[in-house]
């Protein structure tokens, strides 16, 4: 596995909406096709996003986007409260460890202010990058967004003092 080591890791500001937007939905009809159906992935992630509703969404979020130069390579999305909600790569840059180190800085700005458990939702794809860094599946769940099913998982990873 290659890493990126010319990353740069910042908050996210509002310029960035629309690549964000962009970077979630290919990611989501790129590199879960192997795990949904095209439905699923269209009810998931609109290929006609609508951004209003994704810039009030991220501005209730902490976000840390993360580039190579001018490129987005991702972004993690998280609440104060310790929640997850949101980790995505470009699909040119996925498994090149930068989903890790955006949930390093995000897990580490999180128990700097005293956070002591991190849980997420995880989609079937997303289940084992989190199991990899320490979370435990506590509940499957069924879900419907946009008349499609899905499972997911209740995750929780307690952080050490």
């Amino acid at each position: 596995m290659s890493t990126v080591t010319s990353i740069t890791i910042r908050k996210y500001r509002i310029q960035d909406l629309s690549p964000v937007v962009r970077l979630f939905t290919d990611s989501v009809h790129e590199l879960t096709a192997g795990a949904y159906d095209e439905t699923q992935r269209y009810a998931w992630a609109s290929r006609t996003p609508h951004l209003d509703t994704w810039r009030e969404r991220l501005e209730s979020l902490e976000t840390l986007v993360a580039e190579e130069g001018s490129d987005l390579a991702g972004f993690i999305s998280y609440e104060k409260d310790g929640t997850i909600d949101l980790v995505f790569t470009a699909p040119n840059y996925a498994r090149r460890g930068i989903a890790s180190a955006l949930y390093h800085e995000a897990e580490q700005q999180l128990k700097d202010l005293g956070v002591t458990e991190l849980k997420t939702e995880a989609s079937v794809v997303a289940r084992p990058f989190f199991e990899r860094h320490g979370f435990e599946v506590v509940d499957e769940q069924r879900v419907t967004v946009r008349g499609a099913q899905f499972l997911r998982y209740l995750m929780r990873k307690k952080l050490d003092a």
